[in-house]
């Protein structure tokens, strides 16, 4: 007769083995690990008509983990990441140079006026 080994813990409680209890770092360390997802909606309606909704996403994983499926946005924010560089921004630009920009346009914009404005001669004359 063979018996199935048995643990005994400090409170006295036999447990067949491999049926141990998992303490909070256990299992900490097994969500970390593997990672794990949490998802829902919440929508507010009245009558028939959708006036709130609330897309909840959530992943709770270590940080290997979570490059390992592809997330690294703390990476690239300044506020969390002192590699990360914020976003440049434009200057002040030279008027003259908006000017020049803006000339081709407006001329352009000028001669399809006053190609409309001969064809609609045309048609009056």
């Amino acid at each position: 007769m063979t018996s199935t080994p048995s643990v005994v813990q400090n409170s006295g409680q036999v447990l067949p083995a491999g049926h141990e209890p998992a303490n909070l770092g256990d299992i900490l360390e097994r969500v970390l690990d593997r990672g794990i997802v949490i998802a829902g909606d919440i929508r507010v309606s009245l009558l028939d008509i959708e006036l709130l909704t609330l897309k909840l996403r959530l992943v709770i994983a270590s940080v290997d983990t979570a490059r390992q499926i592809g997330i690294d946005w703390w990476e690239h924010d300044p506020w969390l990441s002192s590699r990360a560089r914020p976003p440049v921004e434009p200057g002040p630009r030279d008027p003259e140079e908006v000017e020049a920009e803006r000339r081709p346009r407006v001329a352009a914009r000028a001669r399809r006026r006053d190609v409309r404005r001969e064809e609609w001669d045309e048609l009056d004359g």
